[in-house]
């Protein structure tokens, strides 16, 4: 798979593939990652990238051409069609059943903005959807690029040494992770649940699907739609319920 990043910033961009999951797949021949600077497309002595918006107002808004240009040298650098995302607040939730959508891909262009903004018209021409990580402001896209760059690198096949780990995460199946425990067995902090240790493996497959279940509907409840669970699903959570109201026997 490729990534190719639009960005004030492309040495931030870079160092995403370094590090971790991200750097082992691009060790790996599995993702490669290049970042383009519109300023490099920009025109006269001082490669202006942005301008003040009309109407007025605070801050500036980036210009159409050189992020155009850096955009068409982007596709032209290989002739695998691309998807071009743009990284704003305005733009639909990243959700895991979409970083599937995207780590299905051969080609991802993202596009990073600063300021106060794109030209609107460049997005109504150039971009094929817009991305959200979240309900607040970043100064840039970038950490948002980085972010999707993270997320689809770990789906790329070879790219987890466990591929059970992804299968596994928060998320992959609508609902939250179970807790997780290692050594020591006891701690000041406390101790690990009994079941984990029983080396029954049935068991521990329930206790981890019941306490996905409970984190999910503590902890997102926008989430969580329990008329839509499962018969072993609804009996899980029953459970959980008669174990919270016996009362304390504990002396």
């Amino acid at each position: 798979m490729r990534i190719d990043v639009i960005s004030l910033f492309p040495d931030f961009i870079a160092q995403c593939a370094v590090f971790g999951v991200t750097g082992r797949a691009v060790e790996r021949g599995l993702l490669s990652l290049h970042g383009w600077n519109p300023r490099d497309h920009a025109q006269g002595n001082y490669r202006r990238v942005d301008d003040r918006p009309f109407g007025g107002g605070p801050g500036m808004v980036m210009l159409i051409d050189p992020l155009r240009s850096a955009l068409n040298a982007a596709r032209a650098a290989d002739p695998r069609p691309v998807r071009t995302i743009y990284l704003s607040p305005q733009g639909a939730p990243l959700t895991q059943a979409k970083v599937h959508e995207l780590a299905g891909r051969e080609r991802l262009l993202l596009l990073c903005g600063r300021y106060e903004g794109i030209d609107e018209r460049l997005i109504a021409a150039e971009v094929d959807e817009e991305l959200s990580i979240g309900d607040y402001v970043l100064s840039g896209g970038e950490l948002a690029a980085a972010v999707v760059v993270d997320a689809v690198a770990r789906l790329q096949e070879g790219a987890l040494n466990d591929a059970e780990s992804a299968v596994q995460d928060s998320f992959e199946d609508g609902f939250l992770d179970c807790p997780h425990y290692t050594r020591p067995v006891s701690h000041e902090l406390g101790s690990v649940p009994d079941v984990l240790m029983s080396g029954n493996h049935g068991d521990i497959a329930r206790w981890r699907r019941q306490q996905s279940l409970v984190r999910t509907m503590r902890r997102r409840p926008d989430l969580f739609d329990e008329s839509a669970l499962s018969k072993a699903d609804r009996k899980l959570l029953e459970q959980w319920r008669a174990e919270q109201a016996e009362p304390d026997t504990a002396s």
